[in-house]
Protein backbone atom coordinates (compact mmCIF):
# COMPACT_ATOMS: atom_id res chain seq x y z
CA UNK A 1 0.00 0.00 0.00
CA UNK A 2 1.51 3.59 -0.78
CA UNK A 3 1.95 6.28 1.50
CA UNK A 4 -1.17 7.58 -0.52
CA UNK A 5 -3.15 5.29 0.47
CA UNK A 6 -2.26 4.90 3.93
CA UNK A 7 -3.15 8.44 4.45
CA UNK A 8 -6.74 8.46 2.63
CA UNK A 9 -7.49 4.88 4.64
CA UNK A 10 -6.63 6.57 8.46
CA UNK A 11 -8.48 10.01 7.45
CA UNK A 12 -11.65 8.07 6.02
CA UNK A 13 -11.59 5.72 9.30
CA UNK A 14 -10.78 8.59 11.80
CA UNK A 15 -12.47 11.56 10.21
CA UNK A 16 -15.58 10.13 7.93
CA UNK A 17 -14.63 13.43 5.57
CA UNK A 18 -17.40 14.51 3.11
CA UNK A 19 -14.66 14.94 1.30
CA UNK A 20 -10.92 14.40 0.92
CA UNK A 21 -7.95 14.76 -1.80
CA UNK A 22 -4.37 13.49 -0.64
CA UNK A 23 -2.20 14.95 -3.25
CA UNK A 24 1.77 13.19 -3.75
CA UNK A 25 3.74 16.29 -4.13
CA UNK A 26 7.23 14.65 -3.54
CA UNK A 27 8.42 15.10 -7.61
CA UNK A 28 7.90 18.70 -7.13
CA UNK A 29 10.53 18.77 -4.55
CA UNK A 30 13.58 16.60 -6.26
CA UNK A 31 16.90 18.27 -5.82
CA UNK A 32 15.65 20.06 -2.86
CA UNK A 33 18.16 18.35 -1.00
CA UNK A 34 21.29 16.49 -2.97
CA UNK A 35 19.80 12.87 -1.67
CA UNK A 36 16.52 13.42 -2.75
CA UNK A 37 15.41 11.87 -5.26
CA UNK A 38 11.35 12.98 -5.58
CA UNK A 39 10.52 9.57 -4.17
CA UNK A 40 6.59 8.67 -3.71
CA UNK A 41 5.21 9.97 -0.52
CA UNK A 42 7.50 12.08 1.39
CA UNK A 43 5.77 15.66 0.75
CA UNK A 44 1.92 15.24 0.74
CA UNK A 45 -0.95 17.62 0.53
CA UNK A 46 -4.36 16.67 2.40
CA UNK A 47 -7.61 18.67 1.66
CA UNK A 48 -10.20 17.36 3.44
CA UNK A 49 -13.85 18.74 4.41
CA UNK A 50 -14.99 16.83 7.76
CA UNK A 51 -18.09 17.55 10.53
CA UNK A 52 -15.33 16.98 13.45
CA UNK A 53 -13.30 19.83 12.75
CA UNK A 54 -16.63 21.93 13.39
CA UNK A 55 -16.00 24.16 16.11
CA UNK A 56 -12.43 23.77 16.08
CA UNK A 57 -9.85 25.98 15.15
CA UNK A 58 -7.21 25.55 12.25
CA UNK A 59 -4.44 24.66 14.60
CA UNK A 60 -6.65 22.50 16.40
CA UNK A 61 -7.79 20.81 13.18
CA UNK A 62 -4.10 20.68 11.86
CA UNK A 63 -3.00 18.89 15.19
CA UNK A 64 -5.61 16.74 14.86
CA UNK A 65 -4.31 15.38 11.51
CA UNK A 66 -0.88 15.38 12.24
CA UNK A 67 -1.50 12.98 15.59
CA UNK A 68 -3.78 10.44 13.31
CA UNK A 69 -0.77 10.66 10.55
CA UNK A 70 2.12 10.73 13.40
CA UNK A 71 3.23 6.88 11.81
CA UNK A 72 3.55 7.73 8.66
CA UNK A 73 5.74 11.21 9.66
CA UNK A 74 7.39 8.57 11.99
CA UNK A 75 8.28 6.48 9.09
CA UNK A 76 9.96 9.35 6.33
CA UNK A 77 6.73 11.59 5.51
CA UNK A 78 9.00 14.89 5.29
CA UNK A 79 6.05 16.98 4.86
CA UNK A 80 2.44 17.44 5.13
CA UNK A 81 0.54 20.51 4.35
CA UNK A 82 -3.01 20.48 5.78
CA UNK A 83 -5.82 22.19 4.16
CA UNK A 84 -8.94 21.82 6.87
CA UNK A 85 -12.39 22.44 6.92
CA UNK A 86 -15.61 21.84 8.16
CA UNK A 87 -18.83 21.45 6.40
CA UNK A 88 -20.44 24.39 4.93
CA UNK A 89 -17.19 26.65 5.45
CA UNK A 90 -15.62 27.93 1.99
CA UNK A 91 -12.35 26.38 0.84
CA UNK A 92 -10.62 27.68 -2.25
CA UNK A 93 -10.16 24.09 -3.35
Amino acid sequence: MTAKARIEATLTRNLEPERLIVIDESHQHAGHQPDFTGAEGTHMRVRIVSSKFAGLSRIDRHRMVNALLKPELDAGLHALAVEAAAPGEPTRW
